[in-house]
């Protein structure tokens, strides 16, 4: 891999990473936050390609010319030597000296042309990187081909709840009826307020469909802190008028109440609070699938 071909895999990243960032694809790997960071990464990896087939170039250019000006400058003493065979073709012994001196010369204008070949070879060869390094561009064909789907109740069920630690404090519910609240929030105040804000409200949360070993369904949205990478679930188990049928990975949105009832999550023995349910109706995946509104 040369520095042309490195500049090439710098563009294309620099410019798959402009693309993530400036559609939806990003929230894919990160959290809405970190939009303006992203799309500064990708500005510099295209500036670094651009200025590295520039320094190459002008590189190339500075070498040129001296390749070209050395064995004009070698040739000169063989041009001066050949005058002095001309005036001495009747003796004897000038051609003889003529025939000595030849040689050396054509040796010295030929030493001059392997020095300079040898130059140029070396230069174009001085850096020889493993092919290994190609490897590098398998990350870069997943990024521009394959679009993650986000995590799902898989990555859910086998994760212990992010529910771990009591948060500062909880505002007052803001007024209508239902009260639209993200899952995260109604899963703290139902865990750790006692439900003390919630009861005689009712609520509207939404998330996707998890079902454990028993086929017990619970309500799921994955909280990040910063990237997918550090995903952690947030769950809420369902009761009173689920769904006959629920599917795993469908979103869900429930209406109903707080509920007392809770239970222990078998991973890592956090808090799972439950929701009775009302009413329930599917709805499609919400733009950003993961919730940031949980930093506990």
């Amino acid at each position: 891999m040369n520095r042309q071909a490195q500049a090439a895999v710098l563009f294309l990243t620099g410019g798959s990473i402009l693309h993530a960032g400036l559609t939806d694809l990003y929230l894919r790997y990160v959290k809405a936050g970190l939009r303006p960071l992203l799309l500064a990464a990708g500005v510099v990896l295209i500036a670094t390609a651009v200025a590295t087939v520039w320094y190459e170039r002008r590189s190339a250019r500075s070498l040129t010319p001296a390749a070209d000006s050395a064995p004009a400058a070698d040739s000169a003493p063989a041009t001066d030597s050949a005058p002095a065979a001309d005036p001495a073709p009747a003796t004897d012994s000038a051609p003889a000296t003529d025939r000595a001196t030849a040689p050396a010369a054509s040796s010295e204008t030929d030493g001059a042309h392997d020095s300079v070949h040898d130059y140029a070879h070396d230069s174009a060869h001085a850096h020889h990187e493993p092919r290994i390094a190609w490897l590098l561009v398998l990350p870069l064909l997943a990024l521009i081909l394959v679009a993650p789907p986000a995590l799902g109740s898989y990555s859910a069920m086998r994760t212990g709840t992010a529910l771990q630690e009591q948060p500062w404090g909880f505002s007052a519910l803001p007024a209508g009826d239902p009260v639209r609240l993200s899952l995260v929030d109604y899963a703290g105040r139902a865990a750790y307020d006692k439900g003390h804000s919630l009861d005689g409200r009712r609520i509207r949360i939404a998330g996707f469909v998890a079902l454990d070993r028993d086929g017990s369904p619970y309500l799921v949205r994955m909280a990040l802190n910063c990237c997918a990478a550090d995903a952690q679930p947030v769950k809420i188990g369902l009761t009173g008028r689920t769904p006959p049928v629920l599917q795993p990975d469908a979103w869900l949105e429930v209406t109903g109440t707080y509920t007392a009832k809770r239970t222990r999550d078998p991973v890592n023995n956090g808090v799972i609070p439950f929701f009775e349910v009302t009413e329930a109706r599917p709805v499609e995946a919400p733009r950003d699938p993961y919730d940031e509104s949980w930093n506990g």
